[in-house]
């Protein structure tokens, strides 16, 4: 089934199971062809190189070494899940476990030149493991086996679970807390923004909003800057995968992600990023602009549209949501004031008739709008309660070339609604 999945440098399919599980009865590693069930899974924020080393074990029939922190071991670890198995789910077969270092082939060994073949498809489908883990996901906050132990400045570090690129993707909403000894290892302050951060990054992947995601990104570390963008994909729901291609730059890896990425989310990178891409695109940000910006988009309400990727390459149709396109004169916008706080322009549109209306709009950004007329792709839904327009320009050939994006506010709708017609407009973006 893994051979049949992997097609023309793509996986096509979402939920792949892994490769490998642990036997936690037999204590080795096992194919998952023989487990054949739901494993459920450990996440573990990786130690600093100084405080690791490299284990040969028979629990992985000394495959490859596995990567352990110097005061942890596997033997250890089983016997905590054992005892997790009766506590929290005795009755609910929990036989199989994945754990990355045992189930996931590690750089060293006689195999490295199996691991960069098994890593294309392993490594993009980690994520299908913890969204469909069974019964639990068990959590390592302070390193891999490790008790629990969360001092002042852990959130800062550098090696702190919530700001690793890859533990994005982990997060559950039925976590257990690895390695707790009973004692209480952390103080008030620690513990309330620990309780924080679990409650925040959960709203955030259920939030469905990219920005959100990508801002939470923003501020975690990775290996290598690849693993940002790859620890991004499963969140993003694409129905395809790309591979783990290691010879791609952050940049490039990016431009495959978006191709493939859910129509959504696409449609919310063109309408709520504020600037236009200074990439291969305009409608879309770079991933460098992504991970630079400091002012990512407040949150938004109603259904922004879809942009579809086309057979041909390069094309990209916006299919908005209740949406139309006008041209209209904005103004006000072309100043950035030094403190971060909202601008408020107009814009005036004509009626049918030809009489100019002037609105109140708002940039909740600092990318200049120069004063002048301009195409606006404006769009909202009956649950809105702003309306939010994309301004540009249309190029010789119809295509739609992006420059900003503002937003009326509420009280502005009843007028919008009677200056804007509900006929469906499809763009080719730029």
């Amino acid at each position: 089934m893994r051979r049949k999945v992997l097609v023309s440098g793509k996986i096509i399919e979402r939920d792949v199971a892994p490769r490998r599980v642990w036997d936690l009865y037999a204590n080795r590693v096992v194919p998952y062809w023989i487990a054949h069930l739901k494993p459920w899974a450990i996440s573990h924020a990786w130690v600093a190189w100084k405080d690791r080393v490299d284990v040969m074990t028979p629990i992985n029939g000394r495959e490859w070494p596995v990567p352990m922190p110097k005061d942890a071991n596997l033997d250890l670890i089983r016997i905590e899940m054992l005892n997790a198995r009766l506590t929290w789910a005795p009755y609910i077969d929990t036989q199989y476990v994945w754990l990355d270092v045992a189930c996931l082939r590690q750089e060293g060994g006689e195999g490295e030149h199996v691991r960069l073949e098994e890593w294309k498809l392993d490594v993009p489908t980690i994520g299908c493991v913890y969204e469909h883990a069974y019964p639990f996901v068990v959590c390592y906050f302070n390193g891999l086996g490790r008790p629990l132990h969360l001092p002042p400045g852990y959130f800062q570090s550098d090696r702190c679970w919530f700001r690793r690129a890859w533990t994005l993707q982990e997060i559950t909403d039925d976590a257990i807390i690895g390695g707790e000894t009973g004692n209480d290892v952390m103080d008030t302050e620690v513990r309330g923004r620990f309780d924080e951060s679990m409650v925040s990054l959960q709203r955030k992947r259920l939030s469905r909003s990219i920005l959100d995601l990508v801002s939470e990104m923003q501020h975690r570390e990775s290996t290598k800057p690849l693993d940002k963008v790859a620890g991004l994909v499963y969140l993003l729901e694409t129905k395809s995968i790309p591979i783990y291609d290691t010879q791609l730059s952050a940049a490039e890896a990016w431009e495959v992600l978006v191709d493939v990425m859910d129509t959504w989310f696409r449609g919310q990178l063109f309408l709520f990023y504020p600037e236009p891409g200074d990439g291969s695109k305009y409608w879309c940000p770079s991933w460098n602009q992504l991970m630079e910006y400091k002012a990512i988009a407040p949150g938004f309400t109603g259904f922004p549209g879809d942009v579809w990727r086309m057979n041909n390459p390069g094309a990209d149709l916006f299919v908005p949501a209740g949406s139309n396109i006008r041209l209209g004169n904005v103004g006000g916008l072309s100043e950035v004031p030094k403190e971060p706080i909202p601008r408020q322009g107009e814009l005036v549109l004509n009626d049918d008739i030809g009489v100019p209306h002037t609105l109140i709009i708002v940039a909740d950004h600092a990318h200049p709008i120069p004063d002048g007329l301009y195409t606006v792709l404006g769009g909202f839904t009956s649950t809105s309660r702003t309306e939010h327009w994309i301004v540009g320009q249309l190029t010789e050939d119809g295509m739609f070339k992006k420059l900003s994006v503002f937003r009326s506010v509420g009280s502005e709708l009843p007028r919008l609604r009677q200056l804007t017609s509900q006929e469906p407009v499809e763009l080719f973006l730029c």
